[in-house]
């Protein structure tokens, strides 16, 4: 019987339970947020300054049809200034990253600017304040999930991320969850 789980990874902790590599033992990994089963693996990841949701299982097919292109992932995005229409735009239709030391051209994707600041809870590590400029707030809904895309996407148009926020994996939300929660549910989707 396979085993599923729905967190909120907290900023600073790598998607993983353990790693070989002496750079990364004094890291955190999500070991340290619950008592998992053997086997359990995250479905895609956030890298280490990124939050949100993500999703766990024992289930090695679950996990590739959730990493397969078909399932939506949004994210909320604090950018560095007050972005542009002309820029979400520019994201909307993709952008040129660089990936895997080549260049790749992002696919279309649903981006908007937030009304208002979204209700996350703090981040543990204080993100610059408005003193030096204004932030805005974007959702991008994406089905694809290149290393870093959505920092590289902001970028790419002149607005870097400060904070990244995965709040919707399909059609799992985030919703109240509080910053290291862990939820076992019967199955995603």
């Amino acid at each position: 019987m396979h085993r599923h789980f729905i967190i909120y990874k907290p900023y600073g902790y790598l998607s993983q339970f353990a790693s070989n590599d002496t750079k990364q033992q004094s890291k955190k990994f999500l070991g340290l947020l619950g008592d998992f089963p053997e086997g359990t693996m995250p479905i895609g990841r956030l890298d280490e300054k990124s939050e949100g949701l993500l999703l766990l299982t024992t289930d090695g097919k679950m996990s590739d049809f959730i990493n397969s292109k078909k399932v939506d992932k949004e994210y909320y995005a604090q950018v560095n200034g007050e972005i542009s229409m002309n820029a979400i735009a520019q994201l909307s239709k993709g952008v040129e990253i660089g990936f895997e030391g080549k260049k790749y051209k992002t696919k279309p994707c649903k981006v908007f600017k937030l009304d208002a600041i979204p209700e996350l809870p703090t981040r543990s590590q204080k993100i610059r304040d408005d003193r030096h400029g204004p932030t805005s707030w974007i959702s991008i809904t994406l089905n694809e999930g290149k290393f870093r895309q959505v920092r590289k996407m902001t970028s790419a148009v002149g607005y870097p991320t400060l904070r990244l926020v995965r709040v919707r994996v399909g059609n799992i939300d985030l919703n109240n969850m509080q910053v290291g929660a862990v939820v076992e549910v019967t199955g995603f989707l």
